[in-house]
């Protein structure tokens, strides 16, 4: 173990312990890869007594030294993973936040390990999750009928917080997302005309507003965790904010989604369709598929844009993940489908 994993480890065993009034030792520690905003490790912990007491296998999430533009911060998101178990929302369970843990003045915190499989292209082509694949589109129906019931009205502790956007009165979610865009737009080191003409269409096709609910902000394969049986969690919410329901909709329907099953454009598994009946069986409400459309191309023009910030975080050296940069490369892939989508319809 590195001089750096054995410091965090004593860190970890003197937090933990305080937090659960026991003794808690770490077993193992090991960063977890495939976290591209935040820093995650994987802890096998002792506790010697509590609730918990026994070996337990753990996530720590911690903040990153820099993130893509829009992103919570652990503290933020903290909150929001929270206020989604509330609602019934199937996620892991979040404990213990604390701060400067795993590096000075950062935020992080527990979750409680979920087993499955989460990489997205075994997801939609290992064998044995076939089942599982002709469930999802029930499962993760009723799971954004559940995180769609969170509203400002009855999550206010996260306005307070600013784990959301917050739109002036009567504001548009669409419009905030175009400046947004626009802003981070300007900031690219280079020019990229396809995005300067998909976002000029999304500002003159924007969709009417809609009272705002809790949206996931990153709902996609990659992010679920199944196993044969099906749907075990939905993980990474660090893009949760308040908006327009259907934005999570459009979003699982992104085209890099599907991990090369683009004959099945919700994630890789199912026909639009399927969704779309199973999110008005869930939630009693109409889908508007114009609307999703509206979002899916929003969705492509805001990943080509994530894209080129993941390459900036590297070239920065903020970050030493090469996987950044050959992320970085598929910007054109998203600009790409963002135009044929603004010209085609689906």
């Amino acid at each position: 173990m590195s001089e750096a994993l054995s410091a965090l480890q004593q860190q970890i065993e003197k937090v933990l312990s305080e937090q659960s009034g026991g003794e808690v030792k770490v077993k193992e520690l090991r960063p977890l890869g495939g976290g591209a905003c935040q820093d995650n490790y994987r802890v096998e912990l002792s506790f010697a007594q509590g609730a918990l007491k026994g070996d337990r296998r753990m996530v720590l999430r911690s903040d990153a030294r820099a993130s893509l533009p829009g992103s919570l911060g652990r503290r933020q998101e903290f909150e929001v993973v929270c206020a989604a178990a509330s609602a019934g929302v199937k996620t892991a369970q979040a404990r213990w936040l604390t701060q400067s843990l795993v590096r000075e003045g950062a935020w992080a915190y527990f979750l409680d390990w979920v087993d499955g499989e989460a990489i997205g292209r075994r997801v939609v082509r290992n064998p044995e999750l076939s089942d599982a694949r002709e469930k999802l589109p029930e499962a993760l129906a009723q799971v954004l009928a559940r995180i769609h019931s969170v509203t400002p009205e009855n999550a206010p502790q996260l306005l307070k917080l600013g784990a959301s956007h917050v739109y002036p009165e009567g504001g548009n979610p669409s419009a905030f997302m175009v400046r947004e865009l626009e802003r981070q737009l300007d900031a690219m080191p280079e020019p990229h005309p396809a995005i300067e003409l998909a976002l000029a269409w999304l500002e003159e096709n924007a969709p009417s507003p809609v009272p705002l609910t809790l949206t996931h902000g990153d709902f996609r394969t990659g992010n679920f965790m199944v196993r044969p049986e099906g749907l075990q969690a939905v993980l990474d919410w660090e893009f949760a904010h308040f908006g327009d329901p259907m934005e999570d909709l459009g979003w699982l329907c992104v085209r890099d989604w599907r991990f090369g099953q683009n004959a099945l454009p919700v994630g890789g598994f199912a026909r639009r369709e399927a969704l779309y009946q199973a999110y008005e069986k869930a939630t009693g409400k109409p889908v508007d598929p114009k609307r999703v459309h509206y979002w899916e191309v929003a969705g492509n023009v805001r990943w080509a844009a994530g894209s080129v910030y993941q390459g900036e975080r590297y070239l920065s050296g903020q970050e030493t993940d090469l996987e950044l940069v050959a992320i970085a490369r598929r910007a054109v892939e998203m600009e790409y489908e963002a135009l044929r989508l603004i010209e085609q319809g689906v």
